[in-house]
């Protein structure tokens, strides 16, 4: 009967030494399996080391390990954790973090979801009163803004398949359109651009879940994804300009250049006159810009509040709690995919939108010192054990060794 032998670096002394071969990120590992021709035990002959038919080799998947992503590959689909027995301790550590990570990152739907349902609910009260002048309290450009990041973070998942992140980005493009659909009906937005918007929400999900399902073709997913990186690259700098007028003069000219620059990259990447790293980069503006995006809201934020200290008080602590622990839900999924880009976004969300923004409430006396002891407490208990198990799920001996990878690559 065929035996199957498992060839590895140690196969047998009286073979040929074979060297041991990594497996390239996002990739599983494949195992070199042996399989001798059958022969007749009447007729049998002593092996020979160099046969005249050499059996065949056979390429056969093996239980896939964690493997790291570099930070320029964070766009990468990284493969699930093997699910075969036997597998060492470190493995089904693996697959268990792995399981509750992506729950963690799916159960963060109900903190966001809760973060923009009471403004719904007035938005609508108001407009079934008739106050149409109370929805100008809403900003319609932060709201599009934010619509935007929304969904170049939608696409951005959507070609990594992290189906929980996907669902918090469709849900917070969902709810934004619904806020922007309110402040059109209440003329407190311009209708044009409301028309433009809705065009632009539609086809993105559209194209988004068409792409999710393996239903695009890749050249509109690609003009999609230029489109996302140019509109990016635009708003983003005409943001923070804005962040700081009156002190400095209105203008459109940032976003002019940032959109002309954009545009010229794009077409160099797109016609191959740019190397492949610089592709690569190209390929990561619409993630990224999307993220720098929703960074710059706490720093608008601190803003607001030191050069009018008063409007604190106007500040929801549950609120700030809610956008705390739903961006902190999704740290430790962002950390053992080693997505830099995700865990940047999501800290610096957690700690200086959330908790900074209560930090600013306990010095003004806004809210109790046990509410603030709470916060810090259970953010800084959620970073220890987002990082004591992702060093465990690995097998590591420090947490230090999980920084180096996310931040550098393996």
């Amino acid at each position: 009967m065929a035996e199957s032998v498992v060839a590895s670096p140690c196969f047998c002394r009286s073979r040929s030494r074979s060297r041991a071969h990594t497996p390239p990120p996002h990739s599983r590992s494949l195992t070199l399996r042996i399989t001798p021709t059958f022969t007749s035990p009447i007729h049998h002959k002593p092996p020979s080391l160099f046969p005249r038919n050499p059996p065949p080799f056979v390429l056969v998947p093996s239980p896939a390990t964690p493997t790291a992503a570099s930070a320029l590959d964070s766009d990468v689909p990284r493969p699930r954790v093997g699910t075969a027995q036997g597998s060492s301790p470190p493995a089904e550590r693996s697959r268990q973090w792995d399981s509750l990570t992506a729950k963690f990152a799916a159960s963060s739907n109900i903190p966001f979801l809760l973060l923009q349902l009471p403004q719904i609910i007035l938005n609508a009260r108001n407009l079934l009163s008739g106050n149409h002048s109370a929805l100008l309290a809403v900003p319609w450009l932060g709201m599009l803004t934010g619509l935007l990041g929304n969904l170049s973070l939608l696409s951005y998942f959507i070609k990594k398949r992290e189906k929980e992140a996907v669902v918090v980005q469709t849900l917070g493009v969902v709810s934004t359109y619904v806020v922007v659909s309110q402040l059109a009906i209440g003329r407190a937005m311009p209708v044009p651009i409301f028309l433009v918007t809705s065009l632009v929400v539609a086809a993105g999900l559209l194209l988004n879940f068409s792409k999710y399902f393996r239903l695009l073709p890749p050249s509109l997913w690609s003009f999609w994804e230029d489109f996302i990186a140019i509109g990016g690259l635009s708003v983003l700098p005409q943001v923070m300009w804005s962040t700081f007028v009156p002190y400095i003069p209105h203008s459109i000219l940032p976003g002019s250049i940032a959109c002309f620059i954009a545009f010229v990259a794009v077409l160099m990447a797109r016609t191959g006159k740019l190397s492949e790293k610089g592709v690569r980069f190209v390929g990561a503006i619409s993630g990224w810009t999307a993220t720098l995006l929703f960074m710059w809201m706490p720093v608008s934020q601190m803003w607001t509040n030191f050069l009018n200290p008063d409007n604190i008080k106007g500040l929801s602590a549950s609120s700030m709690l809610l956008a705390m622990i739903g961006n902190g839900l999704m740290i430790p999924r962002a950390l053992f995919i080693r997505d830099f880009m995700w865990f940047v976004g999501s800290s610096w969300a957690a700690l200086f939108y959330g908790y900074a923004n209560i930090a600013c409430l306990y010095s003004f006396n806004c809210i109790s010192r046990e509410f603030f002891l709470g916060a810090t407490a259970g953010l800084v208990s959620w970073i220890g054990i987002a990082l004591w198990r992702d060093m465990a799920a690995y097998g590591y001996n420090t947490p230090l060794r999980s920084i180096k990878e996310l931040v550098f690559g393996p």
